[in-house]
């Protein structure tokens, strides 16, 4: 009986010790596979708890490319910007280092947009299928022989001299001069629909009377909005482009052209993005849709294109 009871206590002790080593080794297998996680070489490198909830929700090349570099305090920071782009996260580190007094909201906004690029050196051709959406500027342009499909001529009623635009553009500036009227606003476009000769002629125009700022003022041909026939420079009657911005006309279509599809093209403060200067009489037509949430959100097209469009 002694021994059987021996012998069973040392059974028992047996299993206890395989058992002890079963969860010994489960938990050395454990260890082993959350030493390859991101999540522990992300700790390993310096990210705390938050931050790496946030990094691990990116695509490998960008996990990769953050571990293979050291500590950045302001990754999540970067990551949690409003326009973020995931495809473009290396590039805004590299931006930011390079420029650190620039807020990371300009730095998002200006790799986005390209307008960390070259200008008129490395473009693309304006993809035309995107209609009152296309985008051009000093980075996207057009084929000289470009025009506006329904392109018709603006009544002196509500343009100066001889000025066209596509007939469904003009239809709802149409609207917006009308309801404008009735509030007691006179507008009236001072130029419109150019194509890439007359573009060629304005540019050389201006850069005998600007000089090397011309640059900030007109766009080369092939660049310019107005051969899109989307762009509509319009003030008040009997008012030049330098006053405009003192006028009710200009205040009455910051609130409210938007509504009937154009937006103020080049604000003020967004030079970084347009590459022009500030133009109170510049509208270009974007939609409705497109119109009220560049509005809404206080960006310009290129933010808008980059984001909605382009991403």
């Amino acid at each position: 009986m002694k021994k059987r009871k021996l012998k069973t206590s040392a059974i028992k002790k047996l299993i206890l010790v395989i058992i002890i080593l079963i969860i010994a080794i489960s938990s050395m297998i454990k260890t082993a596979k959350y030493h390859k996680t991101n999540e522990y070489k992300l700790k390993k490198v310096g990210y705390n708890k938050d931050e790496i909830s946030i990094i691990v929700k990116e695509p490998k090349e960008n996990i990769d490319y953050i571990l293979n570099n050291n500590y950045n305090e302001i990754i999540d920071d970067i990551i949690n910007e409003k326009y973020y782009l995931n495809k473009n996260l290396q590039e805004y580190i590299e931006y930011k280092n390079n420029h650190q007094e620039e807020e990371l909201s300009d730095v998002i906004a200006i790799i986005n947009t390209h307008a960390d690029k070259e200008e008129y050196k490395e473009t693309n051709a304006t993809d035309i299928e995107k209609k009152e959406l296309m985008l051009v500027n000093k980075y996207n342009h057009l084929d000289e022989n470009y025009k506006p499909e329904n392109i018709t001529k603006i009544s002196p009623i509500y343009a100066y001299d001889e000025n066209y635009a596509p007939k469904e553009v003009l239809e709802q500036y149409k609207k917006m001069f009308n309801d404008a009227q009735e509030q007691g606003i006179e507008l009236i476009i001072s130029s419109s629909y150019r194509s890439y000769e007359e573009q060629k002629e304005t540019y050389e125009y201006y850069e005998q009377i600007k000089g090397e700022n011309v640059k900030n003022y007109a766009s080369l041909p092939g660049y310019s909005e107005h051969q899109t026939g989307l762009a509509f420079d319009i003030l008040k009657i009997g008012v030049l482009t330098d006053d405009f911005e003192k006028t009710d006309e200009f205040k009455w279509l910051v609130n409210n052209s938007y509504k009937y599809g154009f937006i103020l093209r080049y604000p003020k403060d967004k030079e970084k993005i347009t590459k022009f200067d500030y133009e109170s009489w510049h509208y270009r037509y974007v939609g409705t849709d497109a119109a009220k949430t560049i509005h809404d959100e206080n960006i310009t097209l290129e933010e808008y294109y980059a984001y909605y469009i382009e991403k």
